[in-house]
């Protein structure tokens, strides 16, 4: 049996630069970062040649091409397991319109556990490639190929998005006490939407290339400098401030990224104290991200108690294998 574990991750700014309709014209990035909320996946070697699949339904199958599960049929193709295998997906956090890039992360973790199960040594890129080809150029989804790589390095991260689909990663330089003292002035609450992001970026796909929300798009992008500088130096409150702004501009790129249920829980937190927050991903729905200072937090909690927070923390690891006994290959 082997068990790969891989973090969900949230962005704060820049968010949709990672969708060919911008980068392909202009460079793409973005700042996010995993949390230690996780996937795992279980692989399982089996006696017999069949094929199971358990998530919230069970396969069993002969033959990979009958996998219904898209990412696990793929994963598998891609990782050269055949037969005779038991896989199982779990997550912390339900995976669906959840906003913290969990398809990606289970792609990577099924990645991750496939080729370790085949005594294959990876690397965080080679994960985050073969997810992003899984999920865009195979499946066809209208993604962008940051929560890729966020899952498969974890940390705190710029990525750089480029022209001929490359990513660049440049973590940032956050001493013990200025990264505890960011992830703990940030909140996350469940809106208690749940939707799909696929119609939200197929139509921010289409429409990046208009000129007015081009311009948007590159203003949400300049934000990122500025927020990576202030992570770096602890300035919680300029942190709030740029992520409002981007969440301002992110309301622009497509209809349904908010809607009057939304604008008044985040209109609830700032009155409280709130510097800033955004939607976590495509938007419509799914978990609130919001940068408190300490004390402000209380009257927060307060204004938001019919809501449910999710209690986290930054991640530093991405993808890891954390249980491996499957004994030496026989060949």
């Amino acid at each position: 049996m082997l068990i790969v574990r891989t973090p969900l991750r949230i962005g704060f700014v820049g968010g949709g630069s990672d969708l060919p309709a911008y980068y392909e014209k202009k460079p793409g990035m973005v700042v996010s970062s995993a949390i230690d909320k996780f996937v795992y996946v279980i692989v399982k070697g089996r006696f017999d040649d069949e094929i199971y699949v358990n998530y919230s339904k069970k396969e069993c199958v002969d033959h990979v091409d009958d996998i219904k599960h898209d990412l696990v049929r793929e994963a598998m193709r891609i990782a050269g397991v055949e037969k005779g295998v038991e896989i199982t997906t779990l997550a912390d956090v339900p995976s669906a319109g959840s906003g913290l890039g969990s398809s990606s992360s289970v792609t990577v973790a099924l990645l991750h556990a496939l080729h370790s199960y085949n005594y294959h040594l990876v690397t965080a890129e080679q994960l985050a490639q073969e997810a992003c080809r899984i999920e865009i150029d195979i499946l066809g989804k209208p993604i962008g190929r940051q929560d890729q790589y966020a899952a498969a390095y974890g940390g705190v991260n710029q990525f750089i998005f480029n022209k001929d689909h490359t990513v660049d990663r440049i973590p940032l330089d956050l001493d013990n006490e200025v990264f505890r003292s960011f992830y703990s002035s940030l909140l996350l609450y469940y809106t208690g939407i749940t939707r799909k992001a696929d119609a939200i970026l197929s139509e921010q796909s289409r429409t990046t290339t208009a000129e007015e929300k081009f311009a948007a798009m590159t203003e949400m992008v300049g934000l990122v400098e500025p927020f990576k500088a202030a992570v770096e130096a602890g300035d919680i409150r300029e942190c709030g401030r740029l992520l409002d702004k981007n969440w301002e501009l992110k309301q622009k790129m497509a209809s349904g990224i908010s809607n009057p249920q939304i604008n008044e829980m985040y209109q609830a937190a700032k009155d409280a104290g709130a510097l800033g927050g955004k939607i976590a991903g495509a938007g419509g729905g799914g978990f609130l991200i919001l940068a408190v200072q300490r004390e402000s937090q209380q009257a927060v909690f307060q204004a938001m108690r019919d809501y449910r927070e999710l209690p986290f923390m930054l991640e530093r690891s991405g993808s890891q294998v954390i249980f491996d006994h499957r004994g030496y290959p026989t060949k």
